[in-house]
């Protein structure tokens, strides 16, 4: 059993001293309901504060954040916002296997409920933090494909009077070029080294400020309740659940799996059903792709990172970024591994896995199942041999995390 899992059953006994959970309630044992009140959302703590954003509760940088997060004219086409791959209505995400802004990405756009909670961001960690994370795509040159002084530039023109209300005056912009950066064409990118530091610093900080607004107003972005967490709630106090939210004796069987020999539980464990680390699970590179790296190829860029939490936009103390310091940095070790999205919602939301290599929820329990070797790295699952009757009661299961 891995190490972790040690330390979720051996608290099992005192879960169910301190709680009273009585025993074989809709046929689980007392262990097996404690276990399960631990995934429910009863149980999520409130997000930590990012001591990296000095603006992440603030609600006027929450409201700016949000006003910036549907704003197509930050993208060099004036087409594209957060908001176009992150729609609201479908748990922030868009259901593509690839996402696409200016041009299409090579992974598949994540949700976004619940990931203030994250330590680190997109699948393969390389963001420490939620508005480090916002910066990325801003400049990737096939999601918003925008620069720098192009982000300031519509800061000002579109976004000034909140923006001062929250962050204080802009720097002048006079004298900067249009679209400049340290990313983006080359003439961009001349541009941008004949700023000079302070010009560069002034814009960076606007850049920054930008995003632990959107950090702020996506830090409002809470996981909904789901069947699972009403069912578990009644189960775990002893009491009947409403008919609505009963579960069949299928999925009774699906939980137990779930959280017993179906392993699920490894990785998609907690209130928000992920362990936010980093896994190899053996999944296929996606069609005429050659493997991703995963995080292995992650942990140098978050070094390098200037908005990372020990850089010079940041505004924790060094002391307090602990996970940036402490992270392991074994390349070998990450070699095709990724953060297991949270499974609330997941029925609702296929295609499946990093790239959207696994077009079905039934598929993607096939896979974890079969655990075939992994393209690259070594893959962590083990063969299960899940019968037809297992696979079923796992979907069904599956299915009542779903608001």
């Amino acid at each position: 059993m891995p190490s972790r899992l040690h330390g979720l059953f051996a608290s099992v006994a005192l879960l169910v001293a301190l709680f009273g959970l009585s025993a074989c309630q809709d046929d689980l044992t007392p262990e097996q309901i404690a276990v399960a009140k631990s995934l429910t959302i009863d149980a999520l703590a409130p997000a930590p504060d990012d001591p990296s954003n000095a603006y992440d509760t603030n609600g006027e940088a929450a409201a700016l954040g949000a006003a910036l997060f549907a704003d197509a004219g930050f993208s060099a086409n004036g087409e594209v916002a957060c908001a176009t791959c992150h729609l609201a209505d479908r748990q922030f995400q868009d259901d593509l296997p690839l996402g696409r802004g200016v041009g299409e990405t090579d992974r598949r756009t994540m949700p976004l409920a619940g990931v203030a909670w994250s330590p680190f961001l997109f699948w393969d960690g390389r963001k420490d933090s939620l508005w480090s994370q916002a910066l990325g795509p801003l400049e990737s040159a096939v999601e918003h494909a925008t620069t720098r002084t192009a982000f300031a530039r519509r800061i000002a023109s579109q976004h000034g009077e909140p923006y001062r209300a929250v962050f204080g005056p802009l720097p002048d912009l006079t004298g900067a070029p249009a679209s400049a950066g340290p990313f983006g064409t080359p003439a961009e990118i001349a541009a941008w080294e004949n700023l000079d530091a302070a010009a560069r610093d002034a814009i960076n900080r606007v850049f920054a400020n930008g995003g632990k607004a959107i950090a702020a107003f996506e830090r409002t972005l809470t996981p909904a309740q789901t069947r699972f967490d009403r069912y578990v709630r009644a189960v775990a106090e002893g009491q009947k659940p409403a008919d609505a939210d009963r579960f069949t004796p299928q999925e009774t069987e699906g939980l137990k799996l779930f959280i017993g020999r179906g392993q699920c539980i490894n990785c998609h464990n907690g209130p928000r059903l992920t362990d936010e680390h980093f896994h190899n699970t053996g999944v296929p590179a996606a069609a005429g792709r050659k493997p991703d790296p995963g995080r292995a190829a992650a942990l140098a860029m978050l070094d390098g990172d200037e908005f990372n939490c020990l850089g010079p936009y940041s505004d924790a103390a060094p002391e307090q970024c602990a996970e940036l310091r402490f992270m392991s940095r074994d390349e070998h070790a990450f070699e095709g591994a990724f953060k297991p999205p949270t499974l609330r919602g997941v029925a609702a939301r296929p295609p499946y896995m990093h790239a959207g290599q696994i077009e079905t929820l039934e598929a993607a329990i096939d896979h974890y199942s079969a655990a075939p070797a992994a393209p690259q790295g070594h893959s962590e699952l083990q063969r299960l041999d899940l019968t037809a009757n297992d696979k079923a009661a796992l979907l069904a299961f599956l299915r009542t995390l779903t608001p």
